[in-house]
């Protein structure tokens, strides 16, 4: 079983022995480390309780890591919020709001410094990452052609202030680490000619000294230990990752699976 706490342990722990330093994204742009680094980052897009299940994990061995929530209840849970900032990792605003306000530049900047503020009261927010809203042609991104993060005391979004053409991007999107041929806007190029499917992999790579020396893992909160959740997330996500593919050929296809993904945010 791929993909769940225990798989995500060892992953952790590999990396450690192979001699590589976590830094959080503030950290990471404040202050790079030397040598080997790992940037670890959880987009919260729901199930926020297994972000507190990864933290908890991290906590123990030592490692701090972003985490990104989003504004809506499936991610905005305020006691795990807490608890998570307690066990020393970074909070950052995952945001999307030109999608949350059909493209409205205005009103998105508006309710942007609004939830900014919101999640401010949690921790002092430095970084944000944009939420990829597959099902919106939106991309929230836009935000930055009419503001700039230093108005807003912000110094750093993955997708603009990294260059990954010297740090390697590894995102589980999809329930696989080459699951980005499913994704719309969260991608970026690889130009490091390496692509894994399986956690297993990743591993075989990091002890065999072919993992690159500076990577962004970026880990969704879909890693559990429950074996009917992971099933049911499993089945879920292959799904969802075939209708995302087909509604980029299909216009009815797109108009019925957005109307989809805003009932379930509601």
């Amino acid at each position: 079983m791929d993909f769940t706490l225990t798989t995500y342990k060892e992953l952790l722990k590999t990396l450690k022995s192979a001699g590589y330093t976590f830094q959080t994204f503030e950290q990471f742009l404040q202050h790079p480390a030397e040598g080997k680094t790992i940037v670890l980052r959880h987009d919260v897009d729901e199930l926020a309780v297994n972000a507190l299940a990864m933290a908890r994990l991290e906590h123990d061995l030592g490692i701090a890591a972003s985490y990104f929530f989003r504004i809506v209840k499936q991610s905005n849970n305020p006691t795990i919020i807490r608890q998570i900032v307690q066990l020393g990792h970074e909070i950052g605003y995952h945001y999307e709001d030109l999608n949350l306000n059909n493209g409205d530049v205005g009103k998105a900047v508006e309710e942007f410094e609004r939830n900014l503020s919101y999640f401010r009261t949690y921790y002092p927010v430095k970084t944000v990452a944009m939420h990829g809203s597959s099902s919106c042609k939106y991309d929230n991104r836009d935000l930055w052609k009419v503001r700039q993060l230093s108005d807003y005391g912000l110094i750093g979004e993955p997708y603009i202030s990294i260059d990954f053409t010297k740090v390697y991007y590894l995102s589980d999107t999809g329930y696989a680490w080459d699951g980005g041929k499913y994704a719309v806007r969260d991608v970026v190029e690889n130009y490091f000619g390496l692509s894994f499917h399986s956690t297993r992999q990743v591993i075989a790579a990091i002890q065999n000294g072919v993992f690159p020396q500076h990577c962004m893992i970026l880990a969704h909160t879909l890693w559990t230990d429950s074996i009917p959740r992971w099933m049911g997330l499993h089945l879920r996500e292959f799904l969802r990752n075939r209708v995302k593919h087909w509604s980029r050929s299909n216009a009815f296809v797109q108009k019925i699976y957005s109307k989809l993904v805003r009932l379930y945010w509601k």
